[in-house]
């Protein structure tokens, strides 16, 4: 089971969060279209493997998560040891740095 959100995630900026976005931007888009990750609009709530279309490890597709900020900073750290099997390789290590983004991916619709 993934661990409960920190009260620094309630806190993350999303403005610093758009901006560290830009080095997940070559894999996940935030205007619905997905590229060679799903697109990450209304993310928080959703189901972990179940955009229409996208491209998924059985890893993630099989995962039992809906995201929330406690599940997506856990797997934020470390991909790979939250979900082993998945394609996804890119970690954000700093707790900063996830909490803005977790806040960023919050306020998508």
């Amino acid at each position: 089971m993934m661990a409960a959100a920190s009260p620094s995630l309630a806190e993350g900026n999303a403005d610093r969060g758009k901006t560290i976005f830009n080095r997940c931007a070559a894999c996940h888009s935030v205007t619905g279209q997905d590229k060679v990750g799903p697109h990450l609009n209304g993310i928080v709530g959703r189901k972990a493997g179940s955009v229409a279309g996208a491209r998924y490890s059985k890893a993630l597709v099989n995962a039992a998560i809906t995201w929330d900020e406690g599940s997506l900073d856990a797997f934020l750290v470390a991909p790979a040891k939250s979900v082993p099997g998945t394609s996804m390789t890119v970690a954000v290590p700093n707790k900063t740095d996830r909490a803005d983004l977790i806040a960023y991916l919050k306020s998508l619709p």
